[in-house]
């Protein structure tokens, strides 16, 4: 009867796992590794329950959004499983929390790509005084931006800061002292920005619908 149920429990896990897998891989355009931890027993996964989910996925585009690496975690989560051709569905709204991790590699395409650029040019009105962005870089834990003043063509170093503040994220200026609020989705709440081994790295909660 153990054995019986260890082998039912892998056989559940791994095809909730699958079936995460196909989403993630479904919505986004480019996907590395996937690591997906399913943490239930094969009691809890037939009665519907998924104590919790953890995810880490590296080399990731999503809508034109570049991440070196993404953890989630989602807890309490329901399904509707029908054991006899192991499929199941998510029955509940729930709140995930992820960590994200962005290189300069990253933010330079995000900015620059057809979908995000309009956030370039916001930030290049807003904070930089109208000036061309030229180049960003992440180095010593700290944001350049290089812009260029077109009327005597020099260049100048921007220092950013950037924060989190009331769910936000916001960059600042440290020549104009001048800041801005990224736009993001309202569902997304942001806990904490730091930037480390130049690396930006987002701590965020996100509701998910069903």
């Amino acid at each position: 009867m153990i054995s019986k149920q260890i082998k039912r429990k892998g056989i559940l896990n791994k095809l909730i796992a699958k079936g995460l897998n196909i989403l993630i891989r479904k919505e986004c355009k480019k996907t590395g590794q996937i690591k997906i931890d399913i943490k239930a027993s094969s009691i809890q996964i037939i009665k519907g329950v998924i104590p919790k989910i953890y995810i880490i996925a590296k080399d990731i585009n999503y809508k034109d959004l570049l991440f070196e690496e993404i953890e989630l975690e989602a807890n309490k989560v329901k399904i509707s499983l029908k054991i006899e051709n192991y499929e199941f569905r998510f029955k509940n709204n729930f709140i995930i929390k992820f960590k994200i991790s962005l290189s300069e590699n990253s933010l330079k395409k995000i900015l620059s790509s057809y979908n995000w650029n309009w956030i370039g040019n916001i930030i290049s009105k807003e904070i930089l005084n109208q000036q061309k962005l030229e180049e960003i870089r992440i180095k010593n834990d700290q944001i350049h931006m290089i812009t260029r003043n077109e009327k005597d063509n020099i260049n100048r170093d921007n220092y950013i800061d950037i924060k989190a503040s009331n769910g936000s994220i916001y960059l600042k200026n440290r020549s104009y002292d001048k800041n801005i609020k990224i736009p993001i989705e309202e569902k997304v709440y942001i806990r904490n920005v730091n930037i480390e081994n130049d690396l930006i790295t987002i701590l965020a909660n996100s509701s998910v619908s069903f």
